[in-house]
């Protein structure tokens, strides 16, 4: 539930303007804490990253083998979310790293995300790491909300 929170937080505040007031305003963390397992071994799901301060959760980063088709040896960061509070403070900084450095063990040299178009905050922050915009962008439905999606990608050896 802590990291649906986190989640729900950082969404309503890097999204507001990106998204329907609306919508940011009805997300619950219930709605999200399903979706998390912490469980699995699988290599081909979603693994999750977790940063903490003593008993708090103040961000996390979730990566896996890619799911794009054109991109099948990479890997890809299919979120990092980090509490509004904690904006500025290295946390965001430090869970890319953990993540990056969690695809170069799974076997990958390369990795993908997809940035919600407007985002320019994530933008600066990725691109600093860098990330790069490789022209490609979709348009996807997600929580019930239509979005455009632009994809970033990186050599993981890169630093």
């Amino acid at each position: 539930m802590a990291i649906a929170c986190v989640h729900v937080r950082s969404w309503q505040a890097a999204y507001r303007s990106l998204l329907p007031q609306d919508y940011l305003d009805q997300l619950r963390p219930e709605d999200r804490a399903h979706s998390y397992d912490f469980t699995h071994q699988d290599p081909g799901k979603p693994y999750t990253i977790v940063a903490v301060e003593g008993p708090l959760i103040l961000g996390f980063a979730t990566t896996m083998p890619s799911r794009d088709e054109d991109l099948p040896d990479h890997g890809e960061l299919c979120a990092l979310h980090v509490d509004p509070e904690q904006w500025g403070h290295g946390t965001g900084a430090a869970l890319i790293v953990a993540a990056r450095d969690r695809l170069v063990q799974r076997g990958f040299q390369y990795a993908c995300l997809w940035l919600l178009k407007g985002n320019t905050r994530a933008a600066r922050f990725y691109e600093i790491d860098g990330w790069a915009a490789d022209g490609k962008h979709k348009s996807e439905t997600m929580f019930g909300v239509m979005v455009q999606d632009f994809r970033y990608r990186r050599r993981l050896d890169a630093k």
